[in-house]
């Protein structure tokens, strides 16, 4: 990944609140939308971070005075497309989309430019299509790197505590998400040394993108793949840890681990890493489960991300700090890129409840 200047979110909030109040000026008082609205496309509800997304980015919007459009599209691309297409019919000003799949807006999107209707992709990049504007999303490379550091820090690799080999088997998210690639890059560049002088092993083989993304990321299938993993290559042998990118897939391979005796005395679970910091899984890595998940700010996004909207509303450019990482194979797409944070038992309650991200009565 490209070198980047690290701004934080306070910091481009200077920057832009300056712009986005003389922005305003220019058309009323500071603050005031007018009838200016915004569509939001977000894939599912089936996930909790992507309810917290919307409620958030409606949230930011009424704060700037504008009016909102949220839609789910229920992890169905064609129906988020006729979603986006009914926004642009609408005559939305703004369209923010969190993509099913992100190449499946190419001819809708075309509609948005000629109607003069600015594109924010939204912690997924649209792909493909020359109409979309901006990114906003998290440092998605530094995502992998934070949990296969947490592994191999876990298995005593990184001081050399450890007495391996060890097994790991590795899992990906779905494979019409660009996110996926920046994800597993991530975590390869920290694995792929310790894989290739065998501290790591991969007994099933399964090393390559294309043979571990998990449509969707969907924990059912990444149960049902974690119970085949077992069942083909686990006979006498343990699996050490699994590389897992996010919370709701963790969860499912470890109810498979569970039904093959981990978690029991003799038998302790593998280190399970994950992503979102859902409750679910905080629960689960309070219990002991699952190891690590890696927190992504989903509040800071929707403020990024609202300040983008309110910059292009004004016809102003909004402040990124990546210019040159995010090729959608049809233009590179000026970004703006969060930090992600690795929590385990050791910090959860401070990096999340402490923070008001979580509520400490929702992990009891």
């Amino acid at each position: 990944m490209s070198m980047r200047v690290r701004t934080t979110v306070a910091a481009v909030l200077s920057a832009v609140v300056s712009v986005s109040l003389a922005a305003c000026g220019e058309e009323g008082d500071a603050g005031s939308g007018g009838d200016k609205s915004v569509g939001i496309a977000m894939p599912t509800t089936k996930s909790p971070r992507w309810i917290d997304d919307g409620r958030n980015m409606v949230k930011q919007m009424k704060e700037f005075g504008y009016g909102a459009t949220l839609k789910y599209a229920e992890d169905d691309p064609k129906t988020q497309v006729e979603q986006v297409q009914t926004m642009i019919d609408q005559g939305v000003d703004t369209l923010v989309i969190a993509a099913v799949d992100g190449r499946s807006f190419n001819d809708v999107l075309r509609r948005a430019e000629s109607a003069h209707i600015p594109v924010i992709s939204y912690d997924r990049l649209l792909l493909g299509t020359p109409d979309v504007d901006y990114y906003a999303t998290f440092d998605n490379e530094k995502v992998g790197e934070l949990q296969a550091n947490h592994i191999i820090e876990q298995l005593g690799l990184v001081n050399g505590s450890g007495k391996g080999p060890f097994n790991i088997e590795l899992f990906a998210g779905s494979p019409d998400d660009n996110n996926t690639k920046f994800f597993f890059d991530g975590a390869m560049k920290v694995l792929r040394p310790y894989i290739q002088n065998r501290d790591l092993v991969v007994r099933s083989g399964e090393t390559k993108l294309d043979k571990i993304t998990t449509l969707r990321w969907d924990g059912v299938r990444a149960q049902k793949r974690m119970n085949d993993l077992l069942d083909s290559h686990y006979g006498t042998e343990r699996v050490d840890a699994v590389l897992s990118p996010y919370d709701g897939m963790s969860l499912g391979i470890i109810k498979a681990l569970k039904s093959h005796g981990y978690g029991k005395a003799g038998k302790t679970l593998p280190i399970v890493t994950g992503q979102d910091a859902e409750v679910p899984s905080v629960k689960s890595i309070i219990a002991g489960e699952q190891s690590e998940t890696v927190y992504k700010d989903t509040r800071e996004l929707a403020l990024i991300t609202s300040y983008m909207v309110n910059a292009v509303i004004h016809n102003k450019k909004p402040v990124v700090n990546d210019s040159d990482t995010y090729d959608n194979g049809k233009k590179v797409v000026p970004a703006y890129l969060l930090e992600p944070v690795s929590v385990d038992k050791g910090n959860y309650k401070r990096v999340l409840v402490d923070s008001g991200y979580i509520k400490k009565s929702d992990l009891d």
